[in-house]
């Protein structure tokens, strides 16, 4: 048992009974259970119960043993002066000040089944992919289960990027340029393709964003790759860069991204150079805002491709076979889920009362992402037919699963209350 654990139960009313008698064997009906305070001072706030024919209003905390209130010092904290009950799994020994005023004790040890002790238990022990994996079914998954997950998601991402907002002076199309580079960078050079683009004031980009070898010099040479050109077409570069960097008063500062455990289809330099080539599109900002469909995103980002050079390249001055470096479907979605629709939804959200339910919609028409989170939820037999499920899911194994926070999981509650 855990003080937590013991809230949860009181909270929801967990209780195999409710014909509570306190230590002395006094009756005890509660009245109002409080409400739960997840601050500093009692547990639960605004309580009301009956014993011996007195009504009570007040505060009632909780412990698992009655010896807590002692280690905690509770009997000097102001906070606790208007304690109208103290409730305890078990009952270990008497409080003189709770006795010379009257608090009833109320020990919970008999009314809580052992079979939810079980549960949480192996709940919080568990180690395998879910805690609940051994007591889990997707009939537990509630209704609404996903949409609610999905706005969080977007509400937290949001916050995020409004913070960003105020530090780019409300420049939204900065903004999508630094959360685009971060999504082209992937797992590997997301934080390093954030940084080249943050490190640029986002009005040279709107300069040079029309002459696509510009824009990709600025990025190879603040990336370091142009020091020492390796053939034509890196001198070429590193011309325009030297050019670029004396108009603008570039910071010599470099940020170099990684090579390694990358297939070569996601190497920086390919990723760069179609970042650059997006960026060639007249009132791409508007482009994404306006649309109204996952087709018309993909429209937007399915004719990008790497410039010519990279055809026949994966890294500079090394040849390889010749194949165009377009986006596959597959990162299009990757774009769309991290970076497109929580910046239109946050774009958005003070204008249109509706467009939480169209940014679903958005979700509901895209790809279930394939990895090994997917995967184990597939593994206990959830359904994932689209992006929102499978980013409800991504999204609450991490911060759910993950985190072992079964008592504010709402499968979680499902699982213990349901004997």
């Amino acid at each position: 048992m855990t003080e937590k654990l013991l809230q949860y139960l009181w909270n929801y009313k967990i209780f195999k009974y409710f014909d509570f008698k306190d230590i002395e064997g006094n009756s005890v009906e509660i009245i109002q259970f409080g409400t739960w305070n997840k601050d500093a001072g009692p547990d639960f706030l605004n309580a009301k119960i009956k014993i011996n024919g007195l009504v009570l209003v007040g505060n009632i905390e909780l412990h698992v043993r009655t010896s807590d209130w002692i280690f905690h010092n509770h009997s000097q904290d102001p906070n606790y002066q208007n304690i109208i009950l103290h409730v305890v799994f078990q009952h270990d020994t008497d409080i003189n000040v709770l006795i010379e005023k009257k608090v009833p004790t109320l020990e919970l040890k008999n009314y809580i089944d052992e079979n939810i002790l079980g549960k949480y238990d192996s709940l919080i022990n568990g180690k395998q992919f879910i805690a609940c994996e051994n007591i889990f079914s997707k009939e537990k998954v509630p209704v609404n289960f996903h949409e609610g997950n999905i706005l969080k998601k977007l509400e937290e991402k949001s916050l995020e990027l409004e913070e960003s907002l105020i530090l780019y002076k409300n420049n939204f199309e900065a903004v999508l340029f630094h959360s685009l580079a971060y999504s082209f960078g992937l797992k590997v050079n997301s934080h390093i393709f954030r940084q080249i683009a943050e490190s640029i004031d986002y009005s040279i980009i709107n300069k040079i964003r029309q002459n696509t070898l510009q824009l990709e010099a600025l990025l190879f040479g603040i990336s370091g790759w142009l020091d020492h050109p390796e053939d034509g077409q890196t001198k070429i570069w590193k011309r325009e860069f030297e050019f670029i960097r004396a108009k603008f008063n570039i910071s010599d500062l470099k940020f170099r991204p990684k090579f390694l455990r990358l297939r070569p289809p996601n190497f920086p330099t390919v990723r760069l150079s179609q970042l650059a080539n997006l960026y060639q599109q007249q009132n791409l900002f508007s482009k994404i805002m306006d649309a109204e469909s996952v087709d018309e995103l993909y429209d937007i980002f399915k004719s990008v491709k790497a410039s010519e050079y990279w055809d026949c390249h994966f890294n500079f001055g090394v040849i390889s076979k010749v194949q165009p470096k377009t986006l596959s479907k597959d990162f299009i979605d990757l774009l769309i889920l991290n970076s497109i629709l929580p910046l239109k939804y946050t774009y958005h959200k003070y204008y249109s009362e509706e467009i939480a339910d169209k940014i679903i919609t958005f979700y509901r028409n895209i790809s279930p992402e394939k990895n090994s989170i997917i995967q184990g939820w597939k593994n206990l037999g959830v359904p994932i037919t689209n992006a929102m499920e499978s980013q409800s899911l991504i999204y609450h194994h991490k911060n759910s699963c993950d985190e072992k926070n079964c008592l504010t999981c709402s499968i979680g509650f499902k699982l213990l209350k349901e004997s």
